[in-house]
């Protein structure tokens, strides 16, 4: 069991059920409410239910690799980016709008965590392509 993805795929389902109930409730309620253009809600609520997969499905592709005792760390290291710059767009957000978008506390530390449990995979990766090549 690699635990490090067993941590990070349990903080990203947490993150998908709380962006699906309390974000629900926080931000799409009002967006139906409000004024905006109704081309603009569908587009936004699209996207927000994008993210609502993004989340469900990298939750399942963490929580099963952390129980493979063979993971394919390459692709999960491209989730890895993905959490840590989703991070970085709150953080900015936050800085630029000032006000606060806490949602980089949970996806910064998924990403962290998923580098961490793919570190020795992807240096033992690179040394089997080096050795099929000669």
């Amino acid at each position: 069991m690699h635990l490090p993805l067993l941590i990070a795929g349990s903080l990203n389902l947490f993150s998908a059920f709380l962006h699906l109930i309390a974000g629900q409730l926080d931000l799409v309620v009002p967006l139906w409410e409000s004024q905006m253009e109704l081309a603009i809600q569908a587009q936004w609520l699209g996207a927000w239910h994008m993210v609502t997969v993004w989340l469900f499905g990298t939750s399942w592709i963490l929580l099963r690799s952390a129980f493979q005792k063979q993971i394919h760390a390459q692709e999960l290291h491209w989730i890895g980016w993905g959490y840590i710059l989703f991070g970085l767009c709150f953080i900015g957000s936050s800085l630029f709008m000032d006000a606060m978008a806490p949602q980089w506390i949970l996806l910064a530390p998924i990403g962290i965590l998923t580098f961490w449990g793919t570190r020795n995979r992807i240096a033992q990766e690179k040394v089997k392509e080096v050795v099929s090549i000669k």
